[in-house]
């Protein structure tokens, strides 16, 4: 019994000592485990604080990043740091300030090299500004940035590197990057764009292995592309899925673009994203065995809503000084330490939007507002087309009743698009606006609100002037756009128009949905938000006007029914979740009452 007592301690001191190893050490003999961090889509978002809404945020921005970094690298002192592309661009921080004076330090790229990035790809928008911007602004980052399917005429990488190797507790770690090859057809005329060429990303981590070849333990690939294709289907150029059935020896992949989570194991290879501005980093830990193969690993997609910012990041220097500046030039110049007592750039008699009738239900995407009939006035003013599209890219843009200031302008229109005129026919048209259209659900007998598709994401969704049009609910899509009238008549097939439309759904809809044959014809030199800047200068105050040039048919919301208004009541009130991505529905009343908290 004494030797039985003994062996017993013997083996509670070994499982405690086992339990007590730090994370880095491997529970198996020669085993290691590596770290793994990866962001993507950060869109400029240092701080975590809303400029247009000139507040902090409560979920995401990369200081709260930097407090999740360093308790993992606490944790496990063998993790790398990676990001996926979409960095530099997003903000009113850097769209309106830093990335126009590229030769200037950058505050972005400050911070991601305080934070100790080993690695990053580059993503669409970082072409935004044309090739020159882009690499002067990435080239200070203190890490390499990546982009293996990106080479000019000599067939020189866009950056210099397409990937790297980087070493961690002896393991050797091959980092490839790959950018959507969609690029020309949102950026194709900016500067130095059109003298690179775009190939699959799966050609480019093709290549990239084939010049790695066995100098690598473990192989990453950073795709600033979503698993399936965006717009070549056939093909899968711009597809991460494509990657993985052409390269099946790829460890882990990260994936971005889409702004949306993703955790999935295919064969031995771990998939990763995250959402959009820091609200999300992946987590990977992978076990490696004496040889050093990957023989275990996990993915955790972590969500940023409960760590608090880190103020070093915030206490940067130039960090903190770009976010002062940003919230003065918001306020319409101000320089004081506030950002206050700027000139602003007009005023408005009354507020644009109206208000929600359903809580999360955006009233500007059910009916015709004035913000929308803004925006597209203002297009159709400078371009001096036939008709005009704009989409309303925030659900609740709005401009408020009083003096409005620079951030007001962002909220309305968050891109830093150009104006195009483009010829089209009325044949052409219809079915633009018919692809419009099918972001919205179709109705039911007994649906009580309107909703949208979740596969189509609000910003796709555009608004026509010029045209008086109706859009009935009842039918499937592509069959939805009725009555259109053209200066009072119906709209012919042959009937030859112009069209206002920015540069983005240009490219990747009109273009990239094969919706029209014509090319632009003019090209404004500012961008639509400087139009929108000016409009309010000249004509401030100005006061809402919606001409409620289209609506929604084919649809009875049973208005006057009391169970309806039951349901509305527990939807506004937070009992039931906002019913955006499907209708609630009258049959379902005394399953939905049910959930109705006791008096």
């Amino acid at each position: 019994m004494k030797h039985f007592k003994k062996a017993c301690a013997l083996l509670m001191a070994l499982l405690l000592a086992v339990l007590l190893l730090p994370a880095s050490t491997a529970s198996a003999e020669g085993e290691t485990q590596i770290t793994i961090l990866g962001t993507s889509d950060l869109h400029g978002n240092i701080w975590g604080f809303s400029y247009e809404d000139n507040k902090e945020t409560a979920n995401n921005g990369m200081a709260r990043l930097y407090t999740y970094i360093k308790k993992v690298r606490e944790e496990n002192p063998n993790t790398i740091l990676l990001d996926n592309g979409d960095t530099i661009q997003g903000t009113i921080m850097t769209d309106d300030l830093y990335n126009k004076t590229p030769e200037d330090p950058h505050p972005v790229m400050a911070a991601m090299n305080f934070m100790g990035y080993d690695a990053m790809a580059l993503g669409n928008h970082e072409f935004n500004w044309g090739i020159e911007t882009m690499n002067k602004i990435t080239s200070q980052g203190e890490f390499p940035v990546l982009a293996a399917n990106v080479k000019d005429k000599e067939g020189n990488l866009v950056t210099g590197l397409g990937w790297v190797i980087l070493e961690c507790a002896g393991i050797k770690i091959a980092v490839i990057g790959v950018v959507t090859p969609n690029v020309p057809l949102w950026d194709g005329g900016k500067p130095g764009i059109e003298d690179y060429t775009y190939t699959s990303g799966s050609a480019g981590v093709t290549e990239a292995l084939a010049e790695i070849g066995d100098a690598a333990d473990v192989i990453v690939v950073c795709a600033h592309m979503g698993m399936a294709a965006e717009f070549d289907e056939e093909g899968g150029a711009d597809s991460a899925q494509q990657i993985l059935l052409d390269n099946p020896g790829v460890n882990l992949l990260l994936v971005g673009h889409y702004h949306m989570s993703f955790n999935e194991k295919q064969g031995d290879t771990f998939i990763a994203g995250v959402r959009n501005a820091g609200r999300e980093i992946a987590r990977i830990d992978l076990t490696l065995d004496a040889d050093k193969n990957v023989v275990d690993g996990k993915v955790d997609i972590l969500d940023m809503a409960d760590v608090e910012p880190s103020p070093e990041v915030r206490e940067i220097p130039l960090v903190a000084e770009a976010h002062q500046k940003t919230i003065s030039f918001i306020q319409g110049g101000g320089s004081g330490e506030d950002g206050e007592g700027g000139t602003p750039l007009g005023a408005t008699t009354a507020r644009f939007q109206p208000e929600n009738e359903i809580r999360g239900l955006p009233q500007g995407k059910l009916q015709d507002t004035a913000v929308m009939d803004l925006i597209n006035k203002i297009q159709l003013e400078n371009s001096g087309a036939d008709v005009s599209a704009a989409a309303l890219f925030k659900d609740t843009s709005d401009l408020p009743e009083g003096n409005i200031n620079y951030g007001n302008v962002f909220d309305i229109y968050k891109f830093d698009n150009t104006l195009y005129r483009v010829p089209i026919t009325g044949k052409e048209l219809l079915g633009y606006m018919e692809w419009s259209a099918e972001c919205y659900n179709q109705w039911v007998e007994g649906d009580i609100n309107i909703s949208f598709d979740p596969e189509y994401p609000g910003y796709l969704y555009d608004m026509f002037a010029g045209v008086e049009y109706e859009i009935d609910l009842s039918q499937a899509k592509g069959q939805r756009i009725k009555n259109v009238l053209y200066k009072g008549e119906p709209l012919k097939d042959d009937e030859q128009l112009t069209l206002a439309v920015n540069n983005y759904r240009y490219s990747s809809a009109l273009k990239g949905k094969n919706l029209i044959e014509g090319k632009k014809e003019w090209e404004s030199s500012n961008s639509i938000r400087d139009m929108i800047v000016a409009y309010l200068a000249e004509h401030s105050p100005i006061t809402p006007q919606v001409d409620n040039n289209w609506s929604i048919v084919g649809v009875d919301l049973n208005l006057e029914n009391p169970q309806r208004e039951e349901i509305i009541t527990l939807i506004n009130d937070g009992t039931l979740e906002p019913p955006y991505n499907e209708s609630y529905n009258l049959k379902d009343y005394e399953e939905l009452v049910a959930v109705k908290p006791a008096a």
